[in-house]
């Protein structure tokens, strides 16, 4: 039962048969919030911030489908440290445009919700093996904000963001992701934003609705059915993927952000595909919710 639930049920219930201590020790069984359910989204190019497409409709239908977070936790592949892991305990982020080349319009977009240094620090809480580190200068960069302005248009939500240590492998931030569990369970809603398949030496720029190349759907479809088969820790073992997995990723950037999600599912939570598509030859805009 959740918690909204049971808040239901006891308003009707015969409280001169129950005492408080009885009342109690029932409510003390259930999570303060209910548990928030993870995210992965494949964020694409960034001009999908000011898209109206089948990707940001799939978007819009997420924001309306979920509990309110209390906050939101982003891990973006737009935010890689060395040697360390920083969480942002920035109390009013700004929107980074980290991207050049991209039409004036892109840069006039503002999407700001308040941080969330509260919740950020409580990721350092819970974080044993490693010691992650204050941020208070970071804002949210375009893996968070293109997506999340089509999520929450209301920039009501307080959001932050944990950086990815780019010089670990990825079985080490699929470990790392399971101390980020408790989290869920006090109204964090944890979005991870990458690509599956991203590889822009490969792109097809200026072909309109160009077919994918055959090893990014080939990718593409492996990881999907390691999902399916729930055999997540498989996806953390990104060389056993040999020459199809260099393709799909010249730079494992965009795949650590999925990593993060594979290493928060458990075991009977209910997996389901928002969106899926192979984006200009070589991006993958498959998205994935669990719980």
């Amino acid at each position: 039962m959740k918690r909204k639930d049971f808040l239901k049920t006891i308003g009707v219930l015969p409280f001169s048969n129950m005492n408080l201590n009885e009342l109690k020790n029932i409510s003390d069984e259930f999570p303060k919030s209910d548990k928030m359910p993870i995210v992965f989204i494949g964020h694409g190019s960034p001009m999908n911030a000011l898209a109206d497409n089948k990707f940001t409709d799939s978007l819009a239908l997420l924001g309306k489908s979920i509990e309110t977070p209390k906050a939101i936790l982003v891990i973006s592949a737009h935010w890689l440290t060395m040697n360390k892991t920083y969480v942002s305990v920035n109390p009013f982020p700004k929107t980074i445009y980290d991207f050049g080349g991209f039409p004036e319009a892109l840069y006039k977009v503002k999407y700001e919700p308040k941080g969330s240094p509260e919740m950020a620090r409580e990721v350092i809480k819970e974080v044993k093996s490693i010691g992650i580190l204050e941020e208070h200068q970071m804002g949210l960069d375009h893996g968070a904000w293109t997506v999340l302005r089509h999520i929450y248009p209301e920039a009501n939500i307080p959001t932050f963001q944990m950086s990815i240590d780019y010089s670990k492998p990825p079985q080490y931030h699929f470990e790392l992701a399971k101390e980020l569990q408790n989290l869920r369970n006090k109204g964090v809603l944890i979005l991870s934003s990458g690509n599956i398949v991203h590889n822009l030496r490969q792109v097809k720029w200026g072909e309109t609705d160009p077919k994918p190349f055959d090893w990014a759907l080939e990718f593409d479809t492996i990881v999907k059915n390691k999902i399916d088969q729930r055999k997540f820790a498989d996806l953390a073992d990104f060389n056993a993927f040999g020459k199809v997995g260099t393709m799909a990723h010249p730079f494992y950037d965009h795949y650590l952000p999925m990593v993060y999600s594979a290493g928060l599912i458990q075991p009977k939570e209910e997996i389901k595909y928002t969106f899926e598509g192979i984006e200009m030859g070589s991006i993958s805009m498959r998205c994935f919710q669990a719980g």
